[in-house]
């Protein structure tokens, strides 16, 4: 039995070295995890960035990671990833990122944005589809999103969405269904 107990107590010792250490590192706490091997698998990406944030302590303050693989419909592979250490990011002033995001505040742009991907990459094509509106309305949000960044043109009348915007986009759409 005083095998069990000291076992206990060596885990509960090492347990709170463990969080003794993570403090130090300004890390977040590790989620809670439900399992074994699933649960790591569920947290790879996440397991990742806190073994990259022990090897460079000049991120000490954590980071934030966007990153995915794809291919569209199309057949176009997407492979892309960022990073941004989060020191001071909650002190700078976010305001000029608000028309950015507010070109995506629309229901008609996020549409464009969809056919866009699925390979409706001409206007003719565009303002086919009843849900976009008139040919004026169409011309108006290209112009929104093309000002902000989501989607560039690639020829007369044609558009697409820039490569380093593709996963970043799915990830707002994502994280707004949540």
């Amino acid at each position: 039995m005083s095998d069990i107990n000291t076992l206990q107590s060596s885990l509960r010792d090492l347990a709170e070295r463990v969080a003794r250490l993570e403090a130090a590192q300004s890390l977040p706490p590790e989620p809670a995890l439900v399992g074994g091997d699933e649960a790591s698998d569920t947290f790879w990406a996440l397991n990742g960035l806190r073994e990259r944030l022990t090897q460079h302590p000049t991120t000490a303050h954590g980071e934030v990671m966007v990153v995915g693989s794809l291919t569209l419909p199309t057949g176009e592979p997407v492979a892309w990833q960022e990073s941004v250490g989060t020191a001071g990011t909650l002190e700078v002033d976010w305001s000029e990122r608000a028309a950015t995001l507010a070109a995506l505040g629309h229901p008609v742009r996020l549409e464009i944005l969809r056919h866009l991907l699925t390979g409706v990459r001409s206007t003719a094509d565009l303002a086919e589809l009843d849900a976009l509106g008139t040919t004026g309305q169409l011309h108006h949000h290209l112009r929104a999103l093309v000002a902000a960044g989501w989607a560039r043109q690639t020829g007369r009348g044609l558009y697409e969405v820039p490569a380093a915007r593709i996963v970043p986009l799915l990830a707002l759409i994502m994280a707004a269904d949540r």
